[in-house]
């Protein structure tokens, strides 16, 4: 063997990648005393035992010729716990892990170091490599970390927190760790403040980081009353008629909910105030007096909705009904599941003529409805025309949105038609529309209704080429039964041609809810 053999056999690398032992410590201790010799150095053993110990899988590690040169930590966690604002000792339980949650959703990166002699084999991309497939393999939703910016230390005088991320993203700034993170598939969801006060060079700041999952299967596989992959959805489009009782309502009601049921529909979409030919019953010609009388049947209606959701096993979203709450008239949209619970969501945005002559309020509260065939969320009529609400609830991950309306003229149908196709596309999600037809002859200030119901998609190549998955006739009774694939969002979302939610440039504006929870 040559001289120069030998040399090269000496110097040539020996990298694996293993999950970390006890016994690596020593090297681990060694790697966090140079890299973090400014922000206090290593954990002491006593962390580094419980963080192999809690959870050995998540703790992977590069060796070469018997040395750890890289690692990387990482925890469960049930995410909702925590929610974005935390910081890295709430979530990692001061680095004890004692945060880990074997039936979490989420797997959290709570360090990655490469050995600073190895930066230029990538093994960083390894490690991130690795951890991907442990999420896959263990079938969490996401991967999430804190990352600190470290070059911003050198920019914060003249940039915000924000403005120092878009210029990182843009490349005209180099950050050692959230450029290689972006370049690993992360996105920036937020800033966070305060994440590390001690890292000085980050000024405290951190960038909280995402990486999807798109393989993700909600819960354990089951034979039976499994989370649904596809969603039957059926709409009525309701022809107002007079009724002479609440009972002849209801027979029309059962009528239309029996034809979903046998279309094995998951949920039936009623119009707004699909209820108000009984306002042709009040013995006042007033139509304040009239909707408040409306109000009076509203708790016999509900009963009965529920009755029929469990009865046919369906979800009914009964469309919205007026109802009084402490001498306050309010309109509600009640959700009936086939379970025999019942949700609501109030309408936010009472119209000009609501507040003028009928007196009504606006609610307060705006939440996602979990249901056995995906997350749904509710805006009445107006309340679609205000695109900060299907905002705030594409956070909280809705599938489906349905909008019962009531709308008297076309370009009043064509206002929530507009804004429902806008909402679809701007939050990746399904929208649903139904509303009533004909007329009221009796009923003062709404005897006249325009209307066409319809769902609408994203606008992309795994959906109909004009974002419309169907629509009805207008100005005619009948209903609208479509099948939704709720996997193709997923998809969207991370895989586009244009990714909506991915790409909000959050360093410039956010939508915030500040009403009640």
């Amino acid at each position: 063997m040559s001289q120069d053999q030998t040399v090269i056999e000496e110097t040539e690398h020996h990298l694996a990648l293993r999950n970390l032992r006890l016994d690596d410590y020593n090297d681990i201790k060694a790697l966090m005393d140079t890299v973090y010799a400014n922000v206090g150095g290593a954990w002491p053993y006593t962390n580094y035992k419980a963080q192999v110990t809690t959870f050995p899988e998540g703790q992977i590690c590069i060796e070469d010729k018997g040395k750890v040169v890289a690692f990387a930590i990482s925890v469960i966690v049930d995410y909702d716990q925590f929610g974005d604002k935390h910081s890295y000792d709430e979530i990692t339980g001061d680095a004890y892990l004692t945060t880990h949650d074997p039936n979490g959703d989420v797997l959290y990166g709570v360090e990655v170091i490469v050995c600073p002699e190895y930066r230029g084999l990538r093994l960083g991309r390894r490690l991130y490599e690795a951890r991907k497939e442990l999420c896959r393999n263990l079938n969490l939703k996401s991967i999430m970390a804190g990352g600190r910016i470290p070059n911003y230390k050198n920019h914060a005088k003249e940039l915000s927190p924000y403005e120092y991320i878009e210029q990182v993203k843009s490349k005209d700034i180099y950050d050692p760790i959230l450029t290689f993170q972006l370049s690993n598939g992360f996105e920036v969801k937020q800033v966070m403040s305060a994440y590390l006060p001690e890292d000085e060079a980050s000024k405290g700041y951190a960038t909280l980081l995402q990486w999807h999952n798109i393989y993700y299967e909600p819960g354990n596989p089951s034979l039976i009353a499994s989370r649904k992959s596809n969603a039957r959805i059926g709409c009525i489009q309701w022809q107002m008629r007079y009724f002479n009782n609440v009972e002849e309502l209801l027979q029309q009601v059962e009528y239309f909910v029996d034809a979903l049921s046998d279309y094995s529909c998951d949920v039936a979409l009623f119009p707004e105030f699909f209820n108000a030919p009984l306002m042709g019953l009040s013995p006042s010609d007033s139509s304040i007096d009239a909707i408040w009388h409306l109000a009076t049947y509203t708790d016999e209606l509900l009963t009965a909705m529920s009755h029929l959701a469990v009865s046919y096993n369906i979800t009914i979203i009964a469309g919205s009904m007026p109802v009084v709450e402490e001498e306050e008239l309010y309109n509600v949209s009640y959700i009936c599941k086939r379970d025999g619970t019942i949700e609501s969501q109030y309408k936010l945005h009472p119209t000009p003529h609501e507040k003028k002559d009928w007196i009504m309020k606006g609610g307060n509260s705006l939440k996602v409805f979990d249901t056995d065939f995906g997350k749904i969320g509710v805006l009445i009529c107006y309340d679609v025309e205000f695109p900060e609400l299907a905002r705030i609830l594409s956070e909280q991950e809705m599938q489906i949105l349905f909008v019962p309306f009531w709308t008297d003229t076309k370009n009043g149908y064509l206002r929530v038609r507009r804004c429902a196709q806008a909402r679809a596309i701007e939050n990746e999600c399904y929208v649903a529309i139904a509303g009533s037809v004909g007329n009221l002859p009796k009923v003062d200030n709404v005897d006249i209704q325009y209307g066409q119901t319809a769902v609408f998609s994203p606008s992309d190549f795994a959906f109909p080429h004009d974002a419309i998955v169907s629509e009805t006739t207008p100005n005619t009774e009948m209903t609208l039964i479509v099948d939704l694939d709720l996997d193709k969002l997923t998809k969207l979302q991370n895989e586009g041609s244009v990714r909506n939610y991915l790409d909000r440039r959050r360093d410039l504006y956010r939508v915030e809810w500040i009403g009640d929870d």
